[in-house]
């Protein structure tokens, strides 16, 4: 079981922690807004990540994907608040720009990124379904692959924030940071490409 396990957070790591929407975008918010400014946002990422994840063991997955209006409507929803999300960011301020009336991302932001987010349900339905943990056990094997998978979401995503901030701290010029920022929101707009043409 162990092996199994190993295998499972090794291909997760891989699939789940590579950039995307929601670990772009945290990147960024940490990078523009700071990491303790970013909490509640990092906290509707995990906590819609983990809903995706849970939709996925539940079979809900397959439902929505059968339904191809359905998949665009969340496509062009997720495309469009990954757009306003990249002006955010490419917009936020820098540097030694007064950032008290800046507003931080917000949970239901950072949840509706995440439920929303193609790569999360590609990634997470990949491993999900390509691994068995525990053989001969099809509730026990669902339980440890949904702990499993949400100890990756609840690490992974930190990570992404942690990152971005540290660059915040690097990029103190105005100039440096606002390349930063806009580097950031060009990544962010590149990463819904795959969704745009899907739809």
């Amino acid at each position: 079981m162990f092996g199994n396990l190993l295998l499972l957070w090794l291909a997760a790591l891989a699939l789940m922690g590579s950039p995307g929407p929601a670990t772009l975008s945290l990147a960024a918010m940490g990078a523009a807004f700071g990491a303790r400014r970013a909490l509640a946002y990092l906290g509707g990422i995990i906590a819609g990540t983990t809903g995706v994840l849970i939709a996925i063991a539940a079979g809900v997955t397959q439902l929505i994907l059968s339904s191809p209006t359905l998949v665009s409507v969340i496509t062009v929803v997720a495309v469009a608040y990954i757009l306003y999300l990249a002006f955010r960011i490419a917009t936020a301020p820098v540097g030694g720009e007064v950032t008290v009336g800046a507003k931080a991302p917000s949970f239901s932001g950072g949840l509706l990124l995440a439920i929303s987010n193609p790569k999360a349900f590609a990634a997470i339905g990949a491993v999900y379904s390509t691994h068995v943990v525990v053989e001969g056990d099809l509730a026990l094997d669902t339980v440890v692959k949904i702990l499993a998978l949400a100890a990756v979401i609840a690490t992974v995503n930190p990570a992404w924030l942690w990152f971005g901030a540290a660059l915040s701290a690097i990029l103190r010029h105005p100039v440096a940071g606002r390349v930063a920022n806009v580097i950031f929101a060009v990544l962010l707009v590149v990463s819904v490409i795959p969704a745009l043409s899907s739809l």
